[in-house]
């Protein structure tokens, strides 16, 4: 399957609506236009509705289709990792100057995290160090 990494325009942030047709199609892997329908949960959008937002995909680069006379099977271009690691990355931008410190600072002093999450969070970043040590 293609990735957006081989297209020339970057990857562009989706709506609200076209993340959900993109959440649906990731998890499919491809699918008719009725079959993303069937994932979403009730009230259901109109079909119609879902058919302009998977034109609208194919128009942003995020999705092409394969026919089958007049009906299509549409699948992603663009992988969820690709789009999470450039919607993540603007958001840290967006929101902490860039500074995945601040970003760090900002989750550690939330009091909604509790002290077991902060401890798997701080293990991660020290087997993430241990790792990145060993391969310098």
């Amino acid at each position: 399957m293609k990735t957006n990494e081989n297209h020339q325009a970057p990857i562009r942030e989706l709506t609200k609506a076209e993340e959900q047709v993109m959440q649906i199609l990731w998890d499919l892997g491809k699918g008719m236009a009725s079959q993303v329908l069937e994932k979403f949960d009730e009230p259901k959008p109109a079909y119609n509705t879902v058919s302009t937002i998977i034109r609208i995909l194919e128009q942003k680069g995020f999705v092409d289709h394969k026919a089958y006379g007049r009906t299509h099977e549409y699948f992603p271009l663009v992988s969820k990792k690709d789009y999470t690691r450039m919607y993540f990355s603007n958001f840290i931008s967006n929101y902490f100057g860039n500074s995945y410190q601040s970003l760090v600072s900002f989750f550690a002093k939330d009091n909604r995290i509790s002290l077991d999450e902060l401890e798997d969070i701080r293990q991660t970043i020290e087997s993430e160090i241990r790792k990145q040590k060993k391969s310098k």
